[in-house]
């Protein structure tokens, strides 16, 4: 027999910490390697961790709603021996119960649609909502008014993957109408509850006094957030230099081809693949725009994984990594591109879709943004963001002299760690990749 530590995976870039959300085993229960066990949460993703190695859940280190350190243990999987003669004896009790369990289910199920019992006595409200949940109610049309019914089985009665996915199961047995929550029975006397319980602050937002102004609490991913941003620009000295493009030739290139593109790859085309071709062959002028910092250390990285920075439904941001983007062309690119923005927006990202990102990228300009000053992503040393494209008055210089005309033109801004990238390297890095832009093929043929 032989205990294996099961460890807290890294879940994304400078992420160094993980929540645990629910335990989908139990201490005791055989697993097989790479099989789901937990749920843990993150500020980026919510996702499930698969086990390292087959056998059967010996001990669990981490309790739900408990912050473990990447690395840090958070179960013990016993192997050998131990773990095959409880398999055997599980699978022999499974089959004898397995007609009373689907009986069992069925009065459950008849008891549950009778009384109505998987609904709370009263509302929750103020309770923290993980972004898969979120994303299953957005999916399935339940509203905020309604969530606050659900019962939680998680921390703090935070309401699990399991638990909606149960609700949704128990209201098909619910006649065909809007969800309208009936207000709660009056408590009797005699139950209510002592002055030192009743006297806690409900978990909602607090209003000030004069009504002018709402206090909202942070939820979970806004604070990890607003701590990597402070971390971010605590470790790197921040410069950013700017550049503006003329991108005429690329609108022009991808009006004509985008109706084309869309009919044969079954994709729209946009100008962030573009955007990060002129990156890669940029950094291939400049690879010493890809590295990290470690202590006194430069660490040149040999693969090219470019982030890109995705707006979610709620409001937050994620970065997702196109890994190895040099062995990517234009069309490869732009499946990537449209692939990761779909799944983020969707919470269907994986831990591995948010590892190693070398360089990052955002494109400001879909906001309708100008120019930004983005924030480094650590241990990355630098970030370029692409504003609005905008038609503009422009000199164009020609062999017969120079003319007025109309262009779109783009600024760029590219923020670095001014510990490692000087001025001249991050000023002429961003110029470079303007060269690239200002220089595309209008007659490039992808098909």
């Amino acid at each position: 027999m032989a205990l294996i530590e099961m460890v807290m995976p890294k879940m994304g870039e400078s992420i160094m910490e993980g929540t645990v959300l629910h335990w989908l085993k139990k201490v005791g229960d055989p697993i097989e390697q790479d099989e789901s066990v937990l749920e843990v949460a993150t500020d980026k993703v919510d996702t499930e961790v698969p086990a390292t190695h087959a056998g059967v859940l010996k001990e669990i280190l981490a309790q739900e709603g408990e912050v473990v350190p990447v690395g840090k243990a958070i179960a013990i999987i016993s192997t050998g021996e131990e773990a095959t003669k409880v398999t055997s004896i599980q699978a022999a009790a499974q089959s004898e119960v397995t007609v009373e369990a689907a009986v069992i289910e069925a009065q459950m199920q008849a008891i549950a649609a009778a009384n109505q019992s998987y609904k709370l006595a009263q509302p929750m409200a103020g309770r923290f909502y993980s972004p898969l949940v979120l994303n299953i109610a957005k999916e399935e049309n339940i509203a905020m008014q309604e969530l606050e019914w659900i019962p939680g089985t998680g921390a703090d009665d935070r309401v699990t993957k399991k638990d909606i996915l149960q609700y949704l199961a128990q209201r098909k047995n619910e006649p065909a109408q809007g969800f309208t929550p009936t207000a709660a029975p009056e408590t009797p006397t005699v139950a209510k509850q002592p002055a030192s319980v009743a006297s806690e602050p409900v978990s909602k937002p607090a209003t000030s006094l004069n009504g002018r102004s709402e206090i909202i609490e942070m939820d979970r991913m806004r604070k990890m957030i607003a701590q990597r941003m402070v971390d971010s620009k605590r470790i790197s000295p921040h410069v950013t230099s700017f550049v503006e493009a003329d991108v005429t030739n690329i609108v022009f290139w991808r009006n004509r081809i985008k109706d084309d593109f869309k009919r044969i790859e079954g994709d729209s085309i946009t100008f962030t693949p573009v955007f990060i071709e002129a990156l890669v062959k940029a950094i291939k002028d400049y690879p010493m725009i890809n590295v990290s910092v470690d202590g006194d250390k430069i660490i040149l990285k040999k693969d090219i994984n470019i982030g890109m920075a995705v707006a979610l439904p709620t409001g937050n941001l994620i970065v997702p990594v196109i890994k190895n983007a040099d062995q990517y062309n234009l069309i490869g690119l732009t499946k990537k591109v449209n692939n990761l923005a779909k799944r983020a927006r969707e919470n269907k990202l994986t831990a591995d879709d948010l590892t190693d990102g070398t360089y990052t990228m955002s494109n400001v300009g879909s906001f309708g943004n100008v120019m930004g000053t983005p924030i480094i992503v650590q241990p990355q040393v630098a970030i370029m963001a692409f504003g609005a494209v905008q038609k503009k008055p422009a000199v164009i210089e020609t062999p017969f002299g120079d003319s007025l005309g109309i262009r779109h033109l783009m600024f760029m801004s590219h923020s670095y760690d001014h510990r490692v990238v000087d001025g001249a390297l991050g000023g002429m890095f961003v110029r470079r990749v303007a060269d690239y832009l200002e220089a595309f093929d209008t007659n490039l043929k992808l098909f």
